[in-house]
C-alpha cells in the first residue's frame, strides 16, 4: 500500500527531528556538555575528551604579551596527534589564564599518600605547595596515612585546607601502589562529586619548586615521565603480558605517563581510578601483577581515552637527573631517597 500525504509528512518531520537532535547531539559533546563513559571494552575509548567545557572569557582591561602563531618554542612539541596541548614553559601566559579561572571561584582538590616511612617528605610537599600549587586558589589536599598521629604542621593559606583520611599499613610498597586508585574512586564517590571540580593525585616524596596553576587543567591530563620522554616506545616498560589488562602490545601506545602525576576534572578522574582499579582487581583473580602496579594500568588506560593536556617533564622531574636543555623551568620533582631506607620491602 503507498503511503498517504499526511503519513508522508509525518515520516518527514520525523527524520528532520531526528537530523536535529544528532546535530545537537554532536555539538554538545564537541564542547564537553556530555560526558560519555570511558571503558576499555574490546580496548577501544567510546569518546576521546578534548574540552572540559569552561569558558574562556577574560577582563577586558588585561594587558599582556601579543600571541604569536609564527614564534615560540622550537625545540619541543606542544601539540599531540590528537590536537591535545603539551604544555612547557613558555606555551602559555600565567596572568591571561589566572584572569579566566580565578573569577570562576573553582576548587582543586590533591591527594597524596603517605604512607609508612614516607610521611617524612609530607612536610616538604606541603610546605612547597603553598609556595606554588594552584596559589590564589580553594585547594583541598587530602592526606592518607596510616601515622595521622605524626603529621607535620603547616599553616595554610586562606581558601586552603587539608583533611586526613587514615588507612592501613602496608608490608609492601607494592601494595600502596595498588590500592591508591581504588582509594582515590572510593573519596570521589563519598565526599568530591559535590566538593571539587579538578583533582590531581600526587607523590608525597616529591615537592614544588615552580608555578603549577590553570595551565595544568584539563578534562583528563597526563604527565610525561622524565625518564623516558625522548625513548622509542619500544623501550618503555608497558605491561608486555598479554594475559594482563594492563597489556600494550609491542608497536602500540602513544608516549609513557608517570603515575605519580596525573589529574583532571573531578568526573573523568573518576571514571579513570574506577577503571584501573577493576582491571587491577581483575588481573589479582589472575595472579598477575602489573610490572608497575597503578602505572601501568594507567597507561593502558591513558592509551585508549587520550588525555585532553599532557603535562611536560617539567610537572614531574627527577632530583637525581641533570637538567636537560628543553627543562627550562623545574615545577615538580620526586627527592632524591634512599629506597632501602623508606619502603617496608
Amino acid at each position: 500500500m503507498l503511503p498517504t500525504v499526511k503519513t508522508a509528512s509525518a515520516l518527514l518531520f520525523l527524520l528532520l527531528l531526528v537530523g536535529v537532535l544528532f546535530s545537537y547531539i554532536c555539538q554538545s559533546n564537541r564542547f564537553g556538555l556530555f560526558s560519555a563513559e570511558q571503558t576499555l571494552t574490546g580496548g577501544f575509548a567510546d569518546v576521546i575528551t578534548i574540552s572540559n567545557g569552561i569558558s574562556l572569557r577574560t577582563p577586558m582591561q588585561l594587558r599582556y604579551k601579543q600571541p604569536s602563531i609564527m614564534s615560540g618554542r622550537t625545540d619541543v612539541v606542544t601539540v599531540t596527534p590528537w590536537l591535545a596541548p603539551v604544555v612547557w614553559e613558555g606555551t602559555f601566559e600565567p596572568e591571561l589564564l589566572d584572569s579566566v579561572y580565578k573569577r570562576k571561584n573553582i576548587s582543586i582538590t590533591a591527594t597524596v599518600f603517605a604512607v609508612g616511612k614516607y610521611i617524612r617528605f609530607l612536610k616538604d610537599f606541603l610546605e612547597t605547595a603553598e609556595q606554588h600549587f594552584f596559589v590564589g586558589y580553594n585547594v583541598h589536599v587530602y592526606v592518607f596515612t596510616d601515622r595521622p598521629t605524626e603529621l607535620p604542621k603547616v599553616k595554610m593559606a586562606a581558601g586552603r585546607q587539608m583533611t586526613v583520611r587514615p588507612i592501613p599499613s602496608a608490608k609492601r610498597w607494592q601494595e600502596v601502589s595498588a590500592r591508591r586508585m581504588k582509594l582515590i574512586q572510593v573519596l570521589i564517590e563519598e565526599t568530591l562529586f559535590n566538593q571539587t571540580d579538578f583533582i590531581f593525585c600526587l607523590d608525597v616524596d616529591s615537592k614544588f619548586h615552580g608555578r603549577w596553576g590553570a595551565e595544568s587543567l584539563g578534562s583528563l591530563v597526563a604527565v610525561i615521565h622524565p625518564g623516558y620522554y625522548k625513548d622509542e616506545r619500544s623501550q618503555f616498560p608497558y605491561e608486555r603480558r598479554p594475559a594482563s589488562s594492563a597489556y600494550i602490545a609491542p608497536g602500540f601506545g602513544d608516549f609513557y605517563y608517570c603515575g605519580g602525576a596525573f589529574g583532571g576534572d573531578v568526573h573523568e578522574v573518576h571514571l579513570l581510578t574506577k577503571c584501573c582499579h577493576e582491571n587491577f582487581e581483575a588481573d589479582a583473580k589472575e595472579g598477575i601483577e602489573a610490572a608497575w602496579q597503578e602505572e601501568s594500568h594507567l597507561n593502558r588506560y591513558m592509551w585508549s581515552n587520550k588525555p585532553s593536556k599532557v603535562l611536560s617533564p617539567e610537572f614531574l622531574w627527577q632530583d637525581f637527573k641533570s637538567r636537560q636543555p628543553e627543562i627550562h623551568i623545574v615545577r615538580f620533582s620526586g627527592v632524591v631517597k634512599n629506597y632501602a631506607d623508606v619502603r617496608p620491602n
